[in-house]
């Protein structure tokens, strides 16, 4: 039986993606010479096929059959050099990279939140937040008064992109580790937050603020809470108080809620009619 020489060669796409801590002329420089770059492939296909005899003598019949054999096996190899990529760089990283977008989990139409007016210097910032029925953060707006319309339309971005990471899943942690302690001007005293006093940027401020009303943590605020939160009360005891987790805000209620609001639950009116 005659035995046949498959050559094949192909052409591999693939991009390299390197998390750097910092952006400069010298990280670039370097980059090529990283190790710890998670790799994706964007294409594999076939750049060229040759065919012959290992006897030596040519054939047209069994070249073309070796050829559709080798077709049938393009998709396999294929796909197992996609694996191999792939798993390498689950080794790496301890992590898999899956191509698939996760699941974008939308917005009640009507929804609960909270504003928090607040001044940095002589910057007025008013948060805004938008919450699922459950009381997990959603999404964020962000408005300044004195910022020109090029901090504005970046500022609003933004916390457009921050609130579509909250959608897909990313944890609000993630994006407090992230943005905690950044500096720049606006900086300084907070005015009219009672929970933090000071901020070194409106991103410090603004996750600070995020970090003590829907993680509670209490490390990051300046001042300690003026009440307990819903979840330090006895429910059994206090019905109310739950009835109020329920419809109200998470992040507001960490404020003095008690002043804010009236137990009319015991009050009886007596309506009588003037005939």
């Amino acid at each position: 039986m005659s035995k046949f020489l498959v050559e094949t060669h192909y052409t591999c796409t693939f991009k390299i993606v390197h998390e750097l801590d910092q952006l400069n002329e010298k990280a670039l420089s370097e980059i090529d010479n990283r190790k710890d770059g998670k790799v994706e492939i964007v294409n594999v296909t076939v750049n060229n096929r040759k065919t012959k005899r290992s006897d030596g003598k040519k054939t047209v019949k069994s070249d073309l059959e070796n050829i559709e054999i080798s077709h049938k096996k393009e998709s396999l190899n294929t796909e197992k050099l996609k694996n191999e990529l792939l798993n390498k760089d689950q080794n790496k990283t301890g992590k898999f990279k899956s191509d698939k977008n996760e699941k974008r989990f939308q917005m009640p139409d009507r929804r609960k939140g909270y504003i928090q007016k607040a001044t940095i210097g002589d910057h007025k910032i008013y948060l805004h937040t938008g919450e699922y029925d459950d009381g997990k953060i959603g999404e964020i707006f962000i408005d300044t008064n004195k910022e020109g319309e090029l901090v504005k339309a970046l500022t609003n971005n933004f916390a457009i992109a921050i609130s579509l990471g909250l959608q897909y899943g990313v944890p609000l942690e993630e994006f407090v580790d992230a943005f905690l302690d950044t500096k720049f001007e606006p900086s300084g005293k907070v005015y009219g937050n009672d929970r933090i006093l000071s901020a070194t940027s409106i991103l410090d401020y603004i996750f600070r603020e995020l970090a003590i009303s829907y993680l509670g943590k209490e490390d990051l605020a300046h001042t300690p809470g003026l009440n307990r939160s819903v979840e330090d009360k006895n429910e059994k005891d206090d019905q109310f108080l739950k009835i109020v987790k329920n419809i109200t805000s998470k992040g507001f209620v960490r404020s003095n809620y008690e002043e804010k609001l009236v137990d009319l639950s015991d009050v009886r009116i007596n309506l009588k009619s003037k005939n």
